[in-house]
């Protein structure tokens, strides 16, 4: 097992770098900050999906409720630093136990999608339906279709009145995102990753060989789970309001289409495909003539008929193909010199 860094990782920090202090010249801080809580929403399927074979459609729950956790504990503690923790843990437990049922009950990929979107849909109506004053935790109430404004957002750990807003936000949004990325790649490098992609490719295989397939599938739903809270944590904060849409089966079906378009299985295409459709959205947003809908679902069929593994994968290809073509031309330029230096010799 090799832990250490390798010339790709670093190429992926130096890119990642760049990135992070260009982009501000090119788009406003503020609609980057959503881009890369995107990234790393679509980042926490991208794993669970694209590398554990698990097919969840309830991504947007674990989301909403990371969320909705921070925003009910800020307003309880008056600081960010436990609220964000817990936005983290609370979704992380609940995919754990919701996970072990599904997993130990031995349900099928099919069952496993339908259970996870019957569970967005739940926590979207309940949620819907807290406007009464009944309905609080602490001193926050949740609000029913209105939401949770008026929480305490990020501030620096262990000052409350040092608020981490604009472009500092978008910052730490952006660190978070590459931490994240770096731990799924050392994740995946692990003895647990390994075999979490061995289950996805052959599961009965690598039950046969002594591994508790159960126990390894439920411990990663429950890590991308954490991960999607995360994004909750920092969307909320983004946004200053938490509202029943982020339980949406809207939000559900794009994070879907993110993965798919950027490429499963892989970790650069969740993000690149959740950055690029969501900008198209707002880019589209600013218009009335065509439906932001209809473009995302034109999308989506296009790239399941002509680029059915993604972008990331068809790109990676072309390289490949590309580079092997030019590899075996400067072989054969090299015999031919050598053959060319022997008959004149």
């Amino acid at each position: 097992m090799s832990l250490t860094w390798g010339k790709g990782d670093v190429a992926a920090l130096i890119f990642a770098a760049l990135l992070l202090f260009v982009m501000p010249m090119l788009i406003s801080t503020y609609t980057l900050t959503v881009l890369v809580i995107y990234g790393m929403l679509a980042l926490s399927l991208g794993l669970i999906w694209g590398f554990g074979g698990i097919l969840c459609f309830g991504q947007a729950a674990f989301f909403g409720l990371g969320a909705y956790t921070y925003a009910v504990a800020a307003i309880n503690i008056g600081e960010s630093t436990v609220p964000m923790l817990l936005a983290v843990f609370v979704p992380a437990l609940f995919a754990a136990l919701l996970g072990a049922m599904m997993f130990y009950g031995r349900l099928t990929d099919v069952y496993l999608g339908v259970i996870t979107l019957v569970v967005t849909l739940i926590l979207f109506k309940f949620v819907n339906s807290t406007a009464g004053p009944q309905y609080k935790i602490g001193e926050a109430r949740l609000g029913g279709f209105n939401g949770i404004p008026g929480f305490h957002t990020l501030n620096v750990p262990g000052q409350p009145d040092s608020y981490i807003w604009g472009d500092a936000l978008y910052y730490v949004s952006a660190v978070a995102l590459i931490m994240v990325f770096f731990f799924i790649t050392w994740l995946l490098r692990t003895p647990f990753g390994r075999i979490a992609v061995g289950i996805r490719e052959n599961e009965t295989r690598v039950s046969l060989m002594g591994y508790d397939v159960r126990a390894r599938k439920t411990a990663l739903f429950a890590i991308g789970a954490g991960i999607a809270g995360l994004a909750g944590g920092f969307f909320a904060n983004w946004g200053e309001i938490v509202t029943p849409g982020l339980f949406s089966l809207g939000q559900s079906a794009e994070i879907i289409i993110w993965c798919i378009v950027g490429g499963l299985g892989t970790r650069f295409g969740p993000i690149l495909g959740a950055a690029g459709l969501a900008y198209l959205k707002f880019a589209l947003g600013q218009q009335t003539l065509i439906d932001n809908t209809l473009i995302t679902g034109i999308i989506l069929v296009l790239f399941v008929l002509f680029l059915p593994k993604g972008i990331v994968p068809a790109v990676t290809s072309l390289w490949s193909v590309s580079f092997a073509k030019r590899a075996s031309r400067n072989r054969r330029h090299r015999r031919g010199s050598r053959q060319a230096g022997g008959t004149y010799g």
